[in-house]
């Protein structure tokens, strides 16, 4: 089986950050949005359309933040790539909000999104680390990372 490869997004407003309803472990629910690369689409691309099919946000592709490997506790490889993300547009977000899933069959379930203090990132579950990450501005921004659960002390 070939690794996967998953840009996503990071998008901070006000000291806000933008999270997903989605199960990603025993212990998160949330997960910062993105998802995988299709055959013949630029990671750009990728980044661009999952924003807007996750939370109905338009986005620009800023600057790459980390690019990890995950593939513990997972039935494969999977490339993390994640970037930082501009909005488009001016309008305030609302802090929670529903999106229609475009990318799931069941045209009735609805998304949820909010823009979560990053203070109380820990609070949805993301590790002190991912927090502490954020808080700092992202430092040694821009490389590769190893191992993602060692990088962002996840179990």
């Amino acid at each position: 089986m070939n690794p996967i490869v998953r840009p996503s997004g990071i998008l901070i407003e006000n000291g806000k950050i933008l999270i997903v309803k989605q199960e990603v472990s025993e212990r998160r629910n949330w997960s910062l949005p993105g998802g995988a690369l299709d055959y013949g689409e630029t990671i750009e691309q990728c980044l661009v359309r999952e924003l807007k099919e996750e939370t109905g946000i338009e986005v620009k592709v800023g600057e790459l933040l980390y690019v990890t490997d995950r593939f513990r506790s997972l039935k494969n490889h999977v490339v993390h790539i994640t970037f930082l993300v501009e909005r488009k547009g001016n309008q305030p977000l609302p802090d929670h909000f529903l999106h229609r899933d475009t990318d799931i069959d069941d045209k009735e379930r609805a998304r949820e999104v909010r823009m979560v203090p990053v203070s109380e990132l820990t609070a949805y579950g993301y590790t002190q680390k991912f927090q502490d990450l954020v808080q700092a501005n992202f430092p040694g921004r821009g490389s590769y990372k190893g191992d993602f659960h060692e990088f962002y002390d996840e179990p």
